[in-house]
C-alpha cells in the first residue's frame, strides 16, 4: 500500500478515538503543541529558510515568499492563537436542540466531529498548525497536503506537533502530512472515499475551482479574495484613507486585502486625486477607470480583467461609481463572495449595502483585514468559505462539526 491509503486508514482509526476524547485531554495536548512551538521555534525556522531559499531560486513571487516565510513573531501567533482555542468551548457533545414526541421519544440534536478532514493548502505553513489545533478540539483527525514549496516547514512543524502528542492520549497519527510530491497523489486524495469525510482546499482561485470541479468527495469551499472598498459621498476622509490604506498595504499576499477601489463620484471630485498620492506614497501601484483617468492621467487604465482579479500585491483597481447602487451591482458581478467594505456617515446607504451585498463578511467603517480567524475570536481558522452551504466566513471549531440525532425510547415502536 503507498502513502496516502496507509495514511488514510490510520487516520479513519484515530478519528474514532479522537470523537469520544474529554475537552480537558485535547486543551492538554494543544498546551503541549504550544509548548513545543516555542520550544523548537529556531528549529522550525531553520527549516523554513530552506524553503524560503529554493523559492528565491525557483522564482517564486514576493507575496508568495511573504507567505511562505515564517519568523519568531509569526511563530508567536501560532502560540497565541493555539492559547485562545484552548479557553474556547468545546462544541463537541453539545445538545443544539432537544424535544419531546407525543408517543414519549425523546430527541436530541448533538453536534458531533465531522470525521477525517483533507486540507489541501498552498504555500502558507502557519495553516498547519491552524488546521491541526482546529481538528485536534473538535475530535477529527486530519490528512494535510501542503504544497512543494513549503515541504520543510510543513515537516518541521508536523514533527514537533508528533513530539507533543506522544506525551498525551490523542495518537499522533491524528494528524499527518502527505509527503509524497506529484499532482497524481493530490488528485488521488480528491477521491479517497472510505478515509476522507470532507476536503477544504486553500490556494488560489484556480487551485480552489479545480478541487471543486475535480473531487467526488464533499469540499468546503474557501474563495479567492477579491475584496472591495466602496467609499461613498458621505465618507469622512480621514476614516475612508486610512481604511483603504489598512486593506490594501498592510499585508497584500492575503486573500481579505481589497483589491478594487469604489469612490463615489462626488467623493472622488474632493478627494480622490490626494486619496490615491497617500496610496502610491506607500508603492501602491493604482489602475483606474477612465473617470479616474480624467482627474489623475499618470494611471494606467485599468482593463475589464483588473475588475475581476485578486492582485495579492501593491496593485489597486480604482472606479468612480454613480451611487451606492452602482458600487452593490459592481461588487455583486466581480466579487468572489468574500470579504466587502462600504465607508459612510449614511446609515441608509451602509444599510441598503450591507443588506443587498452578496458575500460572507460585510464590513461598515472597517478594514476587510478583519476577515480572520483569530480577529473574530474563534481562535484560529481552517479557512474563510465563500459558499453557503454548512459554513460562511471563517471557520472556527463549530464549522468543523456535523450532527446527528439522539432519540431515546422506552420501548415505541411504530
Amino acid at each position: 500500500m503507498d502513502e496516502l491509503v496507509i495514511k488514510g486508514q490510520k487516520a479513519k482509526i484515530a478519528a474514532q478515538d479522537l470523537a469520544i476524547i474529554p475537552t480537558e485531554k485535547k486543551n492538554e495536548a494543544l498546551r503541549l503543541i504550544a509548548n513545543e512551538l516555542m520550544d523548537k521555534r529556531s528549529f522550525i525556522i531553520q527549516e523554513n529558510e530552506k524553503d524560503l531559499n529554493n523559492g528565491r531560486f525557483s522564482g517564486l513571487s514576493q507575496s508568495i515568499l511573504d507567505r511562505l516565510m515564517l519568523n519568531e513573531k509569526r511563530i508567536e501567533e501560532m502560540v497565541k492563537s493555539l492559547q485562545i482555542l484552548i479557553d474556547l468551548d468545546d462544541p463537541i457533545g453539545e445538545i443544539i436542540e432537544s424535544w419531546e414526541r407525543p408517543n414519549g421519544l425523546r430527541i436530541k440534536k448533538v453536534r458531533v466531529p465531522l470525521g477525517v478532514i483533507g486540507m489541501i493548502y498552498e504555500a502558507r505553513p502557519n495553516v498547519t498548525v491552524d488546521a491541526a489545533s482546529l481538528a485536534i478540539k473538535t475530535g477529527n483527525a486530519i490528512l494535510l497536503r501542503g504544497s512543494s514549496s513549503a515541504i520543510h516547514s510543513n515537516k518541521a512543524i508536523i514533527q514537533v506537533i508528533h513530539d507533543a502528542l506522544r506525551k498525551t492520549v490523542i495518537p499522533p497519527f491524528s494528524v499527518q502530512l502527505i509527503e509524497e510530491k506529484g499532482h497524481e497523489i493530490t488528485d488521488r486524495m480528491l477521491r479517497l472515499h472510505g478515509y476522507i469525510d470532507v476536503l477544504i482546499p486553500r490556494g488560489s482561485a484556480k487551485f480552489i475551482q479545480y478541487v471543486v470541479e475535480n473531487s467526488s468527495l464533499p469540499v468546503i469551499e474557501t474563495g479567492a479574495g477579491n475584496c472591495h472598498v466602496y467609499i461613498d459621498q458621505d465618507a469622512n476622509y480621514e476614516m475612508a484613507k486610512q481604511i483603504i490604506i489598512n486593506a490594501k498595504t498592510q499585508r497584500p499576499s492575503v486573500c481579505n486585502a481589497a483589491e478594487t477601489l469604489l469612490v463615489h463620484r462626488d467623493f472622488a471630485r474632493n478627494h480622490l486625486p490626494e486619496l490615491i498620492t497617500s496610496l502610491e506614497e506607500l508603492n501602491v501601484e493604482c489602475r483606474g477607470c477612465t473617470q479616474t483617468i480624467s482627474m489623475l492621467p499618470h494611471l494606467t487604465q485599468a482593463t475589464e480583467e483588473d475588475w475581476a482579479t485578486e492582485y495579492l500585491d501593491l496593485i489597486l483597481a480604482v472606479k468612480v461609481v454613480e451611487n451606492v447602487d452602482e458600487a452593490i451591482e459592481h461588487i455583486n458581478r466581480y466579487g468572489t463572495k468574500h470579504s466587502e467594505v462600504i465607508v459612510t456617515n449614511n446609515r441608509n446607504d451602509a444599510k441598503k449595502f450591507m443588506e443587498s451585498v452578496d458575500a460572507a463578511v460585510v464590513y461598515h467603517n472597517a478594514s476587510s483585514r478583519f476577515t480572520d480567524g483569530f480577529e473574530f475570536g474563534f481562535g484560529a481558522e481552517i479557512g474563510i468559505s465563500t459558499q453557503k452551504l454548512h459554513a460562511r466566513g471563517p471557520m472556527g471549531l463549530k464549522a468543523l462539526t456535523s450532527y446527528k440525532y439522539m432519540v431515546l425510547g422506552n420501548g415505541q415502536i411504530r
